[in-house]
């Protein structure tokens, strides 16, 4: 049963996940799989790219949020997905040993008006890196039952 529904939500709401620290091994791991551009790879190479040394794939940064915010809420909400991200920002390249940590705020709630068993909450996340300095940004509508549907 979960124990967040659209209705627990609205702005003002915030949330803090983690620390995750971040590994050179799983960086240059999910690259060599996912996202095999040198700045992520080699450090070597790295060194000579806009990164200046080796950063984690923007797209690595995403799972890490994503998963500390399916851990810590999502798995305990009646999410029913997303329709999608309005914006994602990469700030500053995550580094080897970074400790990461995600901050949650709701921008914005709306009903569903063509399926009243649900509703929409816009959510701003923040990742920080342990210097406390902002890595990456993203908002998303997020997809939640409602616990009444058609409620008011």
């Amino acid at each position: 049963m979960p124990k967040f529904y659209f209705e627990d939500f609205a702005p003002g709401w915030t949330a803090a996940y983690g620390p995750r620290r971040v590994t050179r091994e799983e960086m240059i791991g999910f690259a060599a799989q996912y996202d095999p551009q040198p700045m992520h790879l080699d450090e070597e190479a790295a060194r000579h790219t806009m990164l200046g040394g080796l950063g984690a794939s923007g797209w690595h940064t995403c799972a890490i949020m994503m998963k500390m915010i399916a851990d810590n809420l999502l798995l305990d909400a009646a999410s029913m997905g997303a329709p999608g991200i309005e914006e994602v920002r990469w700030l500053k390249p995550v580094r080897p040993g970074d400790s990461l940590t995600v901050r949650g705020s709701v921008v914005g709630t709306r009903a569903s008006q063509s399926k009243p068993d649900r509703g929409f909450v816009t959510f701003r996340w923040e990742v920080f890196n342990d210097r406390d300095e902002k890595v990456m940004t993203l908002i998303c509508p997020q997809m939640l039952l409602r616990r009444h549907a058609g409620a008011a």
